[in-house]
């Protein structure tokens, strides 16, 4: 602003006041400019206005479609009704459990065979129906169905059991439940809790007396089932589509609210933010029921026309093999996936496959550079975005550890903004106007989006739970009067804009005085491990300021030399981020989506008599882990242990 101001009192009083020519006034301005910072800007524009405007021409693409399917009221059926007509007999889904093929027609056939039998059971759009089941075809095929009626899918998680199984299928007022075979002893443990009339069908191998009494087997009811269109709902593009779940990791899941034109815009960003082309053949093996493998990976298939190829379950040891068989040129992954595939012995398939792009996001950086060269992937397609996000970014040239980018030169086109944090208590920082403050390069801040309900690009759509919209919200962040949403992420911002994960809000924690990063630390244990799952926390010491270091680690073989991996860690790691204390234990449970569950973790603290599995303490005075037996623990609680 005091630049911009300087620039115009030069221009004045050289034009007006000494009367000079407009070349020697613009020479004036220029050196003024360069000589008060200026050519930073200049090199940041160099270096990324190719980028920023690729990425403006996706988003006004996008942008405008969204437009007309708006005035159009299109719905994710009606835009794949399109893509069945443009190439009906190409093959559409592949499930590799049972190497069945479907084409867009025999998609389209069975889905619709679902929506005219549901409406034979008497439901009707704004109804909702619940699907519990493992990746396959028909998971497809069953909430697409439901869609053709209008009828919103609750798409439950198949790790779920008991009371968070039951408070998910009670609070989405669900008057049918559609579950797989395999997940009917889940049903079993909480059928006599259940509203009982509530319809239930399972889809998959028939055996009555695994199933709830009033069970009804579904396969052949769809067969009998009419396959003609039905009549088409009152919906358009902002209605709702289906629910998805959180992950329940600080509490109950929430469901998140999806609707029609977020399918779109976020299957649509990463087509063609990724350059991805229609005869691209994917590779999902994450959990359907997860927006990454229904929208961001199915959404290719319904609304561009992509081959898809469902996995039920991720396989380190089959990945390779099953891209050679299928020829998938596009990979998915999320979360530890490819560290998983890192920590396999090298093979001869690594080398024999077609993939050309790897899409997902949670690719540490510590690894990036080893999983894009060992496995030969051109490409690392990067992006960040939850469910319920209305402020998505995509890396889409590839920059090593960024999640996206935001531009530096153009940033009024995309409302983000990376705005200060306590990073004790993670609340908003204010300026003396009340506005949030955006953060500089290089400083950590949660990043936030504008939200405008009338834009589809920017809307926020939230949960089913009304209380829980608001705890993602905050005002007067961008300007007076406005609203945006919260990520609950702590992103870092270098330079050019390019955008780098940093930390979940309230896994950071202070200690010695310093702010420690549990995602930077947990990535170094791994890689000195040799890639074992770790998860980094605080926990409170009595008499000491902030919380200490402790790490849980996955050690099945239960063995591992301290006395190196401590050495090993003052060369990796400053002393105020390692860990004090250190926990080995079989494995470390995580959610359907490979994050790591911390809260049991956290309330367990470093308690012997809490805690079974092996524990031990940093001795800083000998530089080694030593045991921590009750004795230690004891000490420690009463200050006599320096840590």
């Amino acid at each position: 602003m005091l630049l911009g101001a300087s620039l115009v009192g030069v221009l004045l009083f050289s034009k007006l006041v000494l009367k000079l020519p407009w070349t020697q006034v613009g020479f004036s301005l220029l050196f003024l400019y360069l000589g008060s910072g200026g050519w930073r800007f200049v090199r940041i524009f160099i270096k990324t206005i190719r980028r920023d405007v690729f990425g403006g021409i996706v988003l006004l693409k996008v942008k405008a479609k969204v437009r007309r399917y708006l005035r159009e009221r299109r719905t994710v059926p009606i835009l794949f009704a399109s893509t069945v007509r443009r190439h009906p007999d190409k093959t559409a889904l592949i499930f590799e459990g049972t190497d069945t093929h479907w084409t867009f027609r025999q998609l389209d056939d069975y889905s619709s065979s679902v929506a005219n039998f549901l409406q034979a059971q008497g439901l009707a759009s704004g109804d909702v129906a619940a699907l519990f089941m493992e990746n396959r075809n028909e998971f497809v095929g069953l909430w697409l169905g439901m869609a053709k009626l209008g009828v919103e899918a609750a798409l439950i998680n198949t790790n779920l059991r008991r009371d968070a199984l039951r408070h998910c299928l009670t609070t989405s007022q669900a008057k049918v439940l559609i579950f797989g075979s395999e997940m009917a002893p889940a049903i079993f443990e909480i059928h006599a809790n259940l509203d009982p009339s509530l319809s239930l069908f399972c889809s998959g191998p028939w055996e009555p007396g695994t199933v709830p009494v009033g069970t009804e087997h579904l396969d052949p009811l769809l067969e009998d089932a009419p396959k003609h269109l039905p009549s088409s709902p009152d919906k358009g593009f902002t209605d709702k589509l289906f629910y998805i779940y959180t992950s329940g990791t600080t509490g109950m899941p929430k469901a998140a609210i999806v609707v029609h034109s977020r399918y779109y815009r976020m299957a649509a960003l990463v087509y063609y933010g990724f350059r991805m082309r229609p005869d691209d053949v994917v590779y999902d093996c994450l959990p359907l029921y997860h927006s990454a493998g229904n929208i961001v990976g199915i959404g290719q298939c319904l609304l561009h026309g992509m081959t898809v190829v469902i996995r039920k379950k991720f396989s380190a040891s089959r990945f390779w093999d099953d891209c050679i068989k299928y020829n998938c040129t596009i990979v998915q992954y999320i979360g530890e996936l490819c560290r998983y595939l890192l920590n396999q012995p090298p093979r001869e398939a690594e080398h024999q496959h077609q993939v050309r792009m790897a899409l997902g996001n949670g690719l540490r950086q510590s690894i990036w550079t080893d999983f894009s060269s060992r496995f030969h992937i051109p490409q690392v397609a990067e992006f960040y975005g939850a469910t319920e996000c209305n402020c998505s970014v995509g890396n889409f040239d590839s920059q090593v550890g960024a999640c996206g980018f935001t531009s530096r030169i153009l940033s009024f086109v995309y409302p983000i903004r990376l705005v200060r944090v306590n990073e004790d208590t993670m609340e908003l920082i204010r300026g003396p106007n009340g506005l949030c403050l955006p953060c500089q390069p290089g400083e950590p801040g949660q990043l936030v989006g504008r939200i405008i309900q009338q834009d589809p690009l920017r809307r926020f759509d939230g949960y089913l739970n009304q209380g829980a919209n608001n705890k993602k919200i905050a005002k007067d962040v961008f300007q007076k009067g406005d609203q945006a949403y919260l990520t609950g992420d702590v992103l870092v911002m270098d330079e050019l804009g390019y955008l780098y994960f940093r930390d979940r809000t309230g896994d950071t924690f202070r200690w010695k005085g310093e702010n420690v990063s549990t995602t930077e630390v947990e990535g170094t244990l791994s890689r000195l491990l040799d890639m074992a799952d770790v998860a980094v926390y605080g926990v409170g010491v009595p008499g000491t300021e902030g919380r200490a270091g402790m790490a849980a680690v996955a050690n099945p073989a239960g063995s591992c030399d301290l006395e190196h991996f401590a050495q090993l860690l003052e060369k990796e790691l400053p002393l105020y981020a390692r860990p004090i204390f250190l926990r080995f234990l079989p494995e470390l449970h995580k959610t359907g989506t490979f994050k790591l569950q911390k809260t049991e973790l956290r309330k367990e603290g470093f308690d012997p008599s809490v805690v079974r599995d092996p524990l031990f303490y940093l001795d800083t005075r000998k530089g080694r882990y030593i045991p921590l037996d009750q004795e230690a623990y004891t000490r420690i609680q009463a200050g006599e242990e320096k840590l």
